[in-house]
């Protein structure tokens, strides 16, 4: 399920970089309020949405969705990873006492009056 989603989450993000970069920009009519001829979209109310900013909405939504599916798979997955190998050797290092006890030496710390050692 999560390879399923992540081709969909890559396919929609190739898609709205390309739908993106196929737009004409509100600033290419520019020059045309500088004397040549006459920009009605640069300060004013754009038109109704054509097919490529409606495109272009539908798949930002899409790989906002994947993104967040995504997300809540990684951190609800079963599965272990670094982090969760290091707690487990950890708490296993913890939990190993010595095979004999009564073998065992112990060394003495000096300590000062304030107990912190010398």
């Amino acid at each position: 399920m999560e390879k399923f989603v992540l081709v969909i989450h890559v396919l929609a993000a190739i898609s709205v970089i390309g739908l993106v970069l196929l737009q004409h920009g509100k600033g290419a009519d520019m020059g045309a309020s500088f004397g040549s001829g006459s920009s009605g979209s640069l300060f004013g109310v754009s038109g109704s949405a054509n097919f490529m900013s409606r495109a272009t909405a539908i798949g930002v939504v899409i790989f906002f969705c994947t993104s967040l599916t995504l997300a809540y798979m990684a951190s609800h997955k079963d599965g272990g990873g670094i982090v969760k190998a290091l707690a487990v050797q950890t708490n296993a290092a913890k939990i190993v006492a010595p095979a004999d006890a009564t073998t065992t030496s112990t060394t003495e710390i000096p300590v000062n009056t304030q107990g912190i050692p010398k």
